[in-house]
């Protein structure tokens, strides 16, 4: 399950000062929806991709004992 910023609170912040988790959440919950969604969500999702790839993808560099190499919101 999903602890964090809702989209009311994110909306007002800056795509750059999302964590990677909050990007990997609702690029995923977007996703979902995207048949659905109308231009200011698709607008929103864009947006989301963007910020993804201009940090170079979700995936974590190198897993350890507690981590794995993909970013996990829940």
């Amino acid at each position: 399950m999903y602890v964090g910023r809702d989209m009311t609170e994110l909306s007002m912040t800056s795509k750059n000062e999302w964590k990677d988790e909050e990007l990997a959440y609702f690029h995923h919950s977007l996703q979902q929806m995207a048949p659905y969604l109308n231009e200011e969500g698709t607008s929103i999702h864009r947006e989301i991709i963007k910020e993804i790839e201009a940090r170079g993808g979700l995936k974590r560099g190198e897993a350890d004992w507690t981590h794995g190499t993909e970013v996990k919101y829940d």
